[in-house]
């Protein structure tokens, strides 16, 4: 008995051991999906142990961050994904969320424009810098931004262009 109960310790710890970074982003995943944003950050930051350049960990974690108003942790890991990946206009688009909300409108801008530069059917980036542009006050730049989200088929920029740009 006391041979099984080992055997059995044994068996359970090497698996977690034997872990690797894919494996615990696929559970961090499923756990998002799912609505566990905590328990995805857990897992999310084990990959991340396992594979310090996990750029898609880092960007996910930093959603996930961001949904739980970490705010700070959020910045910080859309940076990193910026840093490993300056490729990535879903980072930009991220880091432009954090930036609104932090209300530095301008770095807000020009993380959009560089998502936009990279993927210019970011309709999200779109609708945000025009967001961002009300704030700032330019009113011509907003519509503009607005009237192209719309067309590449978001619903909230018609709103919010039936807001501002009246």
């Amino acid at each position: 008995m006391k041979h099984s109960l080992l055997i059995l310790l044994f068996l359970a710890t090497s698996v977690s051991w034997s872990q690797s970074g894919s494996d615990y982003f696929d559970q961090a995943l499923r756990k998002a999906e799912n609505g566990n944003t905590k328990g995805a950050i857990v897992d999310y930051t084990k990959a991340i142990k396992l594979r310090a350049n996990f750029t898609e960990a880092y960007q996910n974690r930093g959603v996930a961050k961001f949904k739980l108003n970490d705010i700070k942790g959020a910045l910080a890991d859309f940076n990193k994904t910026i840093e490993l990946d300056p490729m990535n206009a879903d980072a930009f688009t991220g880091r432009a969320n954090v930036n609104y909300k932090l209300k530095d409108f301008q770095a807000a801008i020009k993380d959009c424009t560089s998502s936009i530069a990279l993927n210019p059917k970011d309709y999200i980036a779109y609708n945000l810098r025009g967001t961002c542009y009300t704030q700032v006050q330019d009113k011509k730049n907003a519509c503009k931004d607005f009237t192209k989200a719309i067309e590449l088929g978001s619903q909230s920029a018609s709103k919010n262009k039936a807001t501002f740009c009246k």
